[in-house]
């Protein structure tokens, strides 16, 4: 089986959180899980995002960003490239008007389910949303 990876559980992954080492155990259990452009993204936002609201200052922040780009240049993870047929899938699941399927999530969402992988969150309304789609997903708790 493999694994699409959510942000959320790279974020509690490289950052530390109260469900870190889940996030841990998890990755480190698995050889190549996969990840996304939007991942990688949404990772730097979430990691600004706390340097901005004071949680975490810039030289911590630079070193989980290193982390990070490390493990892509090292191949620990899989890079997907997001494309058209991922865009139409996340717009045609919005359009099914699902409460509270977010754009973001339906993209993370139609990569995972194109390429037959189980998506991977800490993010419980991900998981419904998933589910609501009889997609296959794991959620960390």
């Amino acid at each position: 089986m493999k694994f699409y990876i959510d942000t959320s559980v790279l974020v509690a992954y490289y950052c530390p959180e109260p469900l870190s080492e889940k996030a841990e155990e998890f990755l480190t259990a698995h050889m190549h899980p996969c990840i996304s452009a939007l991942t990688e993204v949404e990772l730097f936002s979430a990691v600004s995002r706390r340097v901005r609201e004071g949680g975490m200052n810039r030289k911590d922040a630079g070193r989980i960003i290193a982390r990070f780009i490390a493990h892509i240049n090292k191949n620990f993870y899989e890079y997907l490239t997001i494309e058209q047929h991922h865009y139409r899938l996340a717009r045609d699941w919005i359009g099914l008007f699902e409460p509270g399927l977010k754009s973001l999530d339906a993209l993370h969402l139609a990569v995972a389910s194109s390429e037959g992988l189980t998506i991977v969150t800490e993010d419980g309304r991900l998981s419904k949303s998933a589910k609501a789609l009889a997609l296959h997903s794991i959620l960390l708790k």
